[in-house]
C-alpha cells in the first residue's frame, strides 16, 4: 500500500509544473521537489486519509502541497545554513543563486496555498487555519534553531520545544490533514496530529544519535557532523548538563577550538559521551516518544484499520540511515 501512494505522489509531483517564465524561477523549484527523499509528509497525510476511505488519490494533489511546503522550507534552511549540498546534490542557492533561491522558496509557498484552493469552501478554510497555525511554528522552530548557535547553555527543555516546533508539528499537520479531507471526528483529528507531533520528536532525536553512533558504512554522509560544528543537539546539551571535572573542561575546550583535527575532535568527544552513557540516555528519550505516539493511536474510532500507518512508521523508527 504504501508503494501504491509513494508512486501516486511522484506522479503528482511530476505533473505539476509549479510555473513557466521566467524559468529561472521555476526551475529551481521543480529541482528540489525532484530531488528525492523519503517522501515522509505526504505519504503520512495518505495513510491518515486510509484509515477511513479507500480513495486515496483524491486527497494526492493536497498531500503533495505538504510536500511542497516541506522542500520549501528545506529551500531557505540550506540559505541560513549555507549548506553545499542536499540529498547529495547542489542545493539550489549554490546552483543558481541566493537571491535566486530565496524568491523561487517565496513563489513556492504561494504555489501550496494555490494547491489547498481547489478545496471545497469548508474544507479550505479549515485546512488553511490549521496550516497557517503549522507554518508558523516551523518557522519560529528555525528562529529558536539559529538564535541556540549563539547561545553558550541550552536547556533540554527549550531543545525539545524547538524540534517540537521546527520538525515535529509538520509531521503532525500532515497526519491531521489526511484525517480532515477524511471527515474523521475532532477526537481523531487529535489523536493523529499527536502521534504526528510525537514520532517526529523521536525521528529528530533518532537523528541526532544517528550523526554519532550510525554505521558509517550505512550512514550515507560523515558521522559526527554535529560534533564539528558545535550544533546543540540533545547528546551535546545532556553531556553539557552531566560532565564533571575533567570530562567537562575537556568538552569545554573542544567546543571552543577554532582549528582542529575534525577526526579527533570526533573521537574525543565521541569518547566523552560513551563515558557519560549518552547513547543510552538518548535512546531511552527517543524510545519514550515513540511510545507516547503509539498510545495516541489507542483512542482512534479506527484502530483496527493502523496495521499500514503502524508498520510504516515502525520501518522508519528501525533504520540506520
Amino acid at each position: 500500500m504504501v508503494e501504491k501512494y509513494l508512486s501516486l505522489i511522484e506522479a503528482e509531483i511530476r505533473k505539476q509544473k509549479f510555473g513557466h517564465q521566467p524559468k529561472s524561477l521555476y526551475e529551481p523549484i521543480r529541482y528540489i521537489m525532484n530531488l528525492g527523499g523519503k517522501r515522509l509528509r505526504p505519504l503520512l497525510s495518505a495513510l491518515s486519509y486510509s484509515l477511513y476511505h479507500r480513495d486515496v488519490e483524491k486527497i494526492i494533489p493536497y498531500a503533495v502541497a505538504v510536500e511542497a511546503f516541506h522542500n520549501f522550507t528545506l529551500l531557505h534552511d540550506d540559505i541560513m545554513d549555507k549548506a553545499p549540498l542536499r540529498r547529495g546534490k547542489k542545493t539550489v542557492h549554490e546552483k543558481w543563486s541566493i537571491n535566486t533561491a530565496i524568491l523561487s522558496g517565496d513563489v513556492m509557498l504561494v504555489k501550496v496555498y494555490e494547491m489547498f484552493t481547489r478545496l471545497d469552501e469548508g474544507k479550505f478554510k479549515e485546512v488553511l487555519k490549521i496550516f497557517n497555525r503549522c507554518a508558523a511554528q516551523v518557522c519560529e522552530g528555525q528562529q529558536w534553531d539559529m538564535e541556540f548557535e549563539n547561545e553558550k547553555k541550552i536547556s533540554e527543555a527549550r531543545y525539545l520545544e524547538m524540534i517540537r516546533l521546527k520538525t515535529a508539528v509538520l509531521l503532525g499537520f500532515s497526519l491531521e490533514l489526511g484525517a480532515l479531507l477524511a471527515d474523521a471526528s475532532d477526537l481523531d483529528r487529535k489523536a493523529l496530529r499527536d502521534f504526528g507531533i510525537n514520532i517526529g520528536m523521536g525521528f529528530q532525536l533518532k537523528d541526532d544519535w544517528l550523526d554519532v553512533y550510525a554505521d558509517k558504512m550505512k550512514f550515507g554522509k560523515q558521522v559526527g557532523g554535529d560534533i564539528v560544528a558545535n550544533k546543540k543537539t540533545f547528546l551535546l546539551i545532556k553531556a553539557l548538563e552531566n560532565a564533571k571535572g575533567g570530562n567537562k573542561e575537556a568538552l569545554e575546550k573542544w567546543i571552543a577550538r577554532r582549528k582542529f583535527d575534525k577526526t579527533k575532535k570526533i573521537e574525543a568527544i565521541t569518547s566523552i559521551y560513551d563515558g557519560l552513557n549518552i547513547s543510552a540516555l538518548t535512546e531511552r528519550k527517543i524510545n519514550y516518544f515513540f511510545k507516547k505516539g503509539f498510545t495516541c493511536l489507542d483512542g482512534l474510532s479506527t484502530p483496527q484499520n493502523t496495521d499500514h500507518l503502524i508498520g510504516f512508521v515502525q520501518k522508519l523508527i528501525h533504520r540506520e540511515t
